[in-house]
């Protein structure tokens, strides 16, 4: 057998940059990296003789950049991934946040954070966590309940078996989520004698599974049993590639579609067939099919708790549930008839065995109705007083009204999520939301993520101030990358989204808003001064009007743009109709009349939960 001597930090280098997609690209495009004691010397000597044939970037903080890295992921569609290395200790549990939600999302990103040393001999090292009861814990040990797969390479020749299984995970369409290969320090600069065969280029096939012929038999007889059958469009679709085969299935057999978080502009919401979101920020005819529907089969949809209502919105009498997924787990969720299979596969095999059977039991009507409701409520309001702040539906209006095709619109947390599900009128492809751990920082790292993998569309970064505040570094490394987006900055003095939800849980206005915080002095940040000193293109929007212009006047710049506009923190999005029930509890005993209230509507509304089918 022939053979090579490299150092384990040169071998994982080497074996990244050989791993290849079906259209001839590394799976892995390259690796972010900040380094430190944990990783400079092993993988940094590796990184940096690699050159391009895995490039490495520098970014601000160890969260943000794997946000980076999984958005890339997300809008590649989980067809290629990137790494992301960090030191030893907070660099690495900074990482934590990150693998979580890569998790929760079901998105590839290969992480490696720096661990302590093998052979133990400097114990304890700088930053070394020490378990008194466990010599084999280290801080990384955080990253186990979050990643698919864990690993933690203290011999060089662990490569060997790790590495391949680090692929399987993050190119299996049921278990992809993150690896977290923990790189102990000496061992990345330990040299081992690997079989040359090692490295030779492997291309890695995202396979589809086949369902199993008696589930489709047994879904498709469900199908014409029902009358008022729904379909409920889960990230999965995109992952899959199977809009044209969900808009082909719903077309040819009569079956409505309503959208999940991550589902959302599978179908563009100009197809004849798409009722807008369902759940707690749905829209009113996409709920009333759900609340009325027989049969709701979801297809790539795990089931969250903003789309069910908490459980309460699926009414219909004798309801069935199916749940089409590659995942056995999502499957066999709360009683649900699974299929277990490729999104795209299964909707075709299911479309096959019910031949020219069509439902059609819904009203189009309803759908061309709530788009103009949509419409009349994202329009700029006329003739308000000198002190007006426009609500976020306006600001949404405003970003509609320029947006074309080519647009995506991208969030993460706080009020625009919900907003943006309710009331954004996506191209297909032109929605990008990390819902599923509702993360809030990871909007412009993730704005850069989904340029980086689309750098031909126009991605356009909703965030509020608080999640701004939270974490806006890689805003300074787009501009030194020169990758180009927009943020909409929209100013509420606080976390106004969680305010509105306090009051409508019966509380008082506590901690949330600047103003009802425990300070000496109520802050006045000036974001476009900030965005500015960092390098971006900052300006500051007087009104709506104002901010279409800003809006147009990004288009063509080289670096981000940030628009900043305030808005209203007390009513949000504004009344657009649609929306339902969310279970947050609500204390049982209080002694104001308005969260006595509040309770009396918690219990009422509990009542309407099912737990299981």
């Amino acid at each position: 057998m022939s053979t090579i001597r490299l150092t384990a930090a040169q071998a994982l280098v080497r074996y990244l940059s050989a791993q290849m997609t079906e259209d001839g690209e590394r799976f892995i495009d390259g690796v972010w990296a900040i380094f430190g004691h944990g990783n400079v010397a092993g993988l940094g000597e590796a990184l940096e003789k690699a050159g391009n044939a895995l490039p490495t970037w520098r970014g601000q903080n160890e969260q943000t950049m794997a946000h980076t890295a999984i958005a890339y992921a997300k809008a590649k569609k989980r067809t290629r991934a990137m790494a992301v290395t960090s030191s030893i200790g907070p660099g690495a549990t900074n990482m934590v946040t990150a693998a979580a939600l890569a998790h929760v999302n079901r998105l590839p990103v290969l992480l490696i954070p720096g661990d302590v040393f093998a052979n133990r001999a400097p114990d304890p090292v700088l930053q070394q966590v020490e378990d008194f009861e466990d010599g084999t814990v280290s801080a990384n040990d955080c990253f186990r309940p979050v990643s698919r797969y864990f690993d933690r390479i203290s011999r060089p020749e662990h490569l060997l078996t790790a590495l391949p299984r680090a692929f399987r995970v993050m190119t299996d369409p049921a278990n992809c989520g993150p690896v977290t290969l923990a790189f102990c320090q000496d061992t990345q600069a330990e040299a081992y004698d690997y079989p040359k065969s090692f490295f030779e280029p492997k291309v890695w096939r995202i396979r589809r599974p086949e369902p199993d012929s008696r589930d489709i038999n047994d879904v498709a007889t469900l199908i014409r049993d029902a009358k008022n059958p729904v379909l409920v469009c889960g990230g999965g679709v995109i992952y899959s590639q199977a809009e044209e085969a969900l808009g082909d299935f719903a077309t040819r057999h009569g079956i409505p579609v309503i959208e999940t978080q991550a589902g959302k502009s599978a179908l563009a919401q100009s197809h004849p067939m798409n009722f807008g979101t369902a759940g707690v920020d749905g829209s009113a005819c996409a709920n009333e099919i759900a609340e009325n529907s027989d049969l709701v089969i979801g297809v790539g949809t795990r089931f969250q708790d903003f789309t069910t209502g908490s459980w309460s919105l699926f009414k219909g009498t004798d309801r069935t549930l199916v749940s089409i997924n590659t995942q056995n787990f999502d499957a066999a969720k709360h009683g649900a008839v699974g299929v277990v299979g490729d999104a795209k596969v299964s909707l075709e095999r299911l479309s096959d065995a019910l031949g020219n059977h069509k439902a059609g039991a819904f009203d189009p009507q309803a759908r061309l109705d709530w788009l103009a409701r949509v419409d009349a409520h994202c329009s700029a309001r006329t003739d308000v007083p000198a002190d007006y702040l426009p609500l976020d539906a306006e600001v949404i209006g405003a970003v509609q009204r320029t947006a074309s095709d080519r647009t995506i619109a991208m969030c993460a947390a706080g009020t625009m999520p919900g907003a943006l599900k309710l009331l954004w009128q996506a191209p297909q492809g032109g929605y990008h939301m990390e819902y599923g751990y509702s993360c809030m920082g990871y909007e412009i790292a993730g704005a850069m993520g989904v340029k980086l993998a689309q750098p031909d569309r126009d991605v356009v970064c909703f965030v509020g101030d608080g999640s701004y505040m939270m974490a806006n570094s890689e805003l300074a490394t787009a501009v030194m990358r020169r990758v180009p987006f927009t943020v909409v900055l929209t100013d509420n003095r606080g976390y106004g989204c969680i305010n509105r939800l306090q009051m409508g849980t019966g509380g008082e206005q506590f901690n949330n808003l600047y103003k009802n915080c425990n300070v000496e002095a109520q802050p006045e940040i000036d974001f476009v001064a900030h965005a500015a000193s960092m390098g971006a293109k900052a300006v500051k929007a007087k009104d709506i009007a104002d901010l279409e212009a800003k809006i147009l006047e990004a288009r063509g710049e080289a670096i981000p743009t940030v628009i900043v506009i305030d808005t209203d923190p007390m009513h949000g999005p504004g009344d657009a109709g649609g929306g339902h029930w969310w279970d947050v509890p609500v204390p049982e005993v209080g002694s104001t009349d308005k969260l006595k209230k509040a309770r009396a509507s918690y219990e009422e509304n509990r009542a309407h939960q099912t737990l299981v089918n």
